[in-house]
Formats: C-alpha cells, structure tokens, sequence
C-alpha cells in the first residue's frame, strides 16, 4: 500500500502524478485537516502531528510513505526515517539543484511556507545545490488557505497570487520554485500573473511521484483500492478533493485526537 500524507489537500497534486504512474497500485491519502495549515505551527508541532499521521498510514499497511507537504517533511521526515526504519519515507523539498542549474539570470525565486524556509532542510538545500545563482525567498501564507478554502480559480486568487509573485519578477527570477504541494493547483493563475513571461516555473509533484513510484513493489490490484481520509470534515473533503482530482472522491473520516477512523 502506498500512503500520501498532507496537512490538507495539496498533497493530491502528488496523488494525481503517482496514480497515474502506478494506476493498478493500492493508495491512501491522508488529509489532517484539522490542523492545517501547517505553516505557521512551530517546528516540533508539526514534527508531532506528522508522525502521528504516519503512524496511521504505517499502521493500515503502507509500505511506502510519502510526506507531501514540504513544512512537515522539514520538521519531520529525518526522524520518521529513523523511527521506522522499516518504512520508506519520500519528502517533499524545494527544488533548488534544478532551478540553479536552469536559471539564465542567475536569479532564483522559491515560493513556499515561511516553516518552510526557516527550517534547516531548506539551508542544506541552498548550501548544496545554490550555487552561484541569487535565491529570492517569497512566503505565501496566503495561498495554502486559498486552496484549502476553493479558491484557487476564484477571481479572489488573482490579486493575492500577483502581490507575491512580483516582487521577484521585478528583481529578475527566471526560475519560480513552487516549494508547496498546495501550490500547482495555482498554476493557471500564477501563468496569467507571469503573462508570457520567459519564466520558468518548476511544479515538484511530478518528481516526487517518480520517486515514490521507484521504491513501490508492493500489490498490483486490477481494481485498485483508492482512500481518502481526512481529520476534518469529510464533506467539505470530498467536495474540495472532487473538483481538483477532477473525478468523484468520498472522504473519510479520522477522529484527530484518537486515530480512530469512522
């Protein structure tokens, strides 16, 4: 069984990479809604309610884990590895080694959860693979809630996507690093923001997905089984889920506090 873990829905943008890659693999997806967003939370919350929620998925069967969110893979994934040894655990991290590597201006914006960028994982990151290219840090509190909320092709998205974005096109990035898994279901208005621009914008789920999908060898089902489950509410879940999966998804239920499900 393949698990995906978010602190809410963006971790789908995964889940879509990764059911396609493996469409006949059994996957569950786990949503802990109940305490997203997951940014603002100190690290070692954050590193608590994610193991928690690993723990979960390990417990129902999967063999393979992947911590779709780059706030919890920063507070967390170092010691999920070393607390389940037997489990392999896929992170989610900015990308810099590609965008040094692709930028022309030699400037770099990375776009992500200030946890995110506060956390030692991401000052590896930069002290590995930067290089010689200018990485320009933008926090996006913003953009998980509008996600989280349905809003990311509402005309709402538009201005505070654009309040973002410009302060790093005005200085010259090329490269745009989406360091968020909520942030690919924002690409359509982040492309009218960069108007044809020359503007590169790196989406990291498809990455992950390769990566998740390499370590997999577990069951191949004809009909696959397919989960959701969420710590919030199922309903509001499975609408949200619905119209960014693009096809019919029903939510379950986690009691937050218990870890039992219903």
């Amino acid at each position: 069984m393949l698990g995906v873990f978010d602190s809410g829905v963006g971790g789908l943008s995964v889940w879509r990479e990764l059911a396609a890659l493996l469409p006949d693999a059994p996957m569950m997806y786990l949503a802990d809604q109940a305490h997203v967003p997951y940014g603002p939370r100190p690290p070692d919350e954050v590193r608590r309610l994610t193991e928690r929620c690993a723990r979960w998925l390990i417990d129902r069967g999967c063999t393979v884990v992947v911590i779709a969110c780059n706030t919890a893979s920063g507070a967390a994934l170092d010691a999920l590895r070393a607390a389940h040894p037997a489990t392999h655990f896929v992170g989610a991290e900015p990308a810099i080694k590609p965008a040094a590597l692709h930028t022309r201006s030699g400037i770099v914006g990375v776009l992500a959860t200030q946890s995110t960028l506060s956390s030692a994982r991401y000052a590896s990151l930069l002290a590995r693979f930067a290089g010689a290219a200018r990485v320009l840090e933008q926090p996006c509190p913003e953009w998980v809630t509008l996600v989280e909320a349905g809003d990311a092709l509402t005309p709402r998205a538009l201005p505070i996507i654009d309040a973002r974005l410009r302060p790093l096109l005005d200085a010259g990035a090329d490269v745009l690093v989406l360091g968020c898994t909520h942030f690919p279901f924002l690409l359509p208005p982040i492309h009218t923001v960069l108007d044809a621009r020359a503007v590169q914008v790196i989406d990291p789920s498809p990455a992950i997905a390769r990566e998740a999908a390499r370590w997999y060898d577990g069951a191949r089902l004809f009909e696959p089984r397919r989960e959701f489950w969420t710590t919030g509410d199922p309903a509001h879940f499975s609408q949200l889920a619905s119209a960014l999966l693009g096809e019919d998804v029903q939510g379950r239920r986690v009691k937050s506090q218990s870890g039992e499900s219903e």
